[in-house]
């Protein structure tokens, strides 16, 4: 589905995003006359409160794509122990952390919970960790967080915030097993510059639901990257507002899914205020029968946001035959003045010609495979500027397509 409107969507029967849905209508209103259930991403309705958010029965547009049956831990409102998850933070010198209680500033400047596990966890994390980053601070190492699971169920809300004019890079690393719903707040306030890089490595049983909320202010840049290699299911959501006049937004995503295993993000870009840019690049490779990816990516240039210069695209290799790959590009546009806005999405199996090119130069077919699948995937990992990390993930990738080639050499 592709939408692209150059009117805001107004309409007689036009659902109040504060109200609570029940089987994709509101309260009080009988069946034959319900409305279609919300399509339009920015009103989807949101609460703090759990009981407003109906258990998902697989139809709603942001849930008709995710195996709900995995998920039936991380939709009970139920307390859960707080040593499932072992966390460790290593931060240089001047990186202000501590716990905020709800309703203690800046928790809930951004956030505002979308669906039920989010609910959940807003509920559930009676005292959120922060990390911030002090006013004109530049930090010459990142933030590494570390985050290990030892088995159960997890609720956690995260706190990020990059006073103005700070520079800083942040990583979370998600390793172990464990059926997480996480709720990452993000803020970047006027003139700073984040970087924020969430890998999710864990193991093959682990669930992981995560919902990622960041504004962006007045000439300051977040670039999020998303990387999914590891656990049974993973959703990684993240939803940037580029609220300040010259903010700009870099949203990346890379995802490797294996035999059985479900990864997944549905990524919007709210250009809100005015001469704001955008980039969203996602890349996914797959093999292995039931491998399954799931992009949806929506991108909404509001009435106020003229000179906006914003472009999304999604590309999907797939390796095997047995694997899928859902692509779902959305662009919503309010205003005529803009320099630009586009989106693509593809999906295909391997270049014929690229192969040909490389064997004819005396490459074996394994290791031209090797070189297309690493190419595809590289540009993703050359974007996150840290030269350890990268080649970690290099190695991760390779050491993919080496169990892709052994199980291949022993069918």
């Amino acid at each position: 589905m592709t939408t692209a409107t150059q009117t805001p969507a107004a309409a007689e029967g036009h659902i109040d995003p504060a109200a609570r849905l029940v089987d994709g209508r509101q309260p009080g209103i009988p069946a034959s006359d319900a409305f279609v259930p919300v399509q339009t991403r920015s009103e989807r309705p949101t609460s703090f409160d759990p009981a407003d958010f109906p258990a998902p029965l697989g139809t709603e547009v942001n849930w008709k794509h995710t195996p709900l049956k995995a998920l039936a831990a991380l939709l009970r409102d139920e307390p859960a122990p707080h040593d499932v998850i072992a966390v460790e933070v290593s931060a240089p010198e001047g990186v202000e952390q501590r716990r905020l209680a709800i309703g203690e500033s800046p928790r809930g400047e951004v956030f505002r919970p979308e669906d039920l596990p989010s609910a959940i966890a807003w509920h559930q994390e009676e005292f959120a960790p922060l990390i911030r980053i002090p006013q004109d601070v530049e930090l010459d190492e990142p933030v590494v967080i570390r985050l290990t699971g030892r088995g159960g169920v997890a609720h956690a809300h995260v706190v990020i915030e990059a006073q103005p004019h700070s520079r800083a890079t942040v990583i979370l690393r998600h390793e172990g097993t464990a059926q997480q719903a996480q709720n990452l707040e993000v803020i970047v306030r006027d003139g700073a510059a984040l970087t924020l890089v969430s890998l999710q490595r864990w193991d093959d049983d682990a669930v992981h639901l995560a919902a990622h909320q960041a504004r962006v202010d007045r000439d300051a840049s977040l670039t999020h990257v998303v990387v999914s290699l590891g656990g049974g299911i993973v959703r990684v959501n993240p939803s940037v507002e580029l609220a300040g006049a010259g903010a700009d937004g870099k949203l990346y995503g890379l995802a490797f899914s294996d035999a059985g295993q479900h990864l997944e993000s549905q990524v919007y870009l709210h250009h809100k205020g005015p001469h704001t840019t955008g980039d969203v690049l996602y890349k996914s490779a797959l093999q292995g029968a039931g491998a399954r990816t799931v992009w949806i990516g929506d991108v909404l240039i509001g009435p106020d946001a003229t000179g906006t210069d914003s472009y999304e695209a999604n590309r999907n290799l797939v390796l095997t035959e047995g694997a899928r790959a859902d692509s779902i590009p959305n662009l919503e546009i309010e205003t005529g003045d803009i320099l630009g806005a586009g989106h693509a999405s593809a999906t295909g199996r391997f270049d014929d010609e690229q192969l040909f090119y490389l064997q004819a130069r005396g490459i074996a077919e394994d290791e031209a495979r090797r070189l297309v699948v690493l190419g595809f995937l590289a540009e993703i990992v050359q974007k996150i500027g840290i030269e350890d990390l990268q080649n970690e993930l290099i190695e991760a990738i390779e050491a993919e397509l080496a169990l892709s080639a052994s199980a291949e050499a022993s069918a």
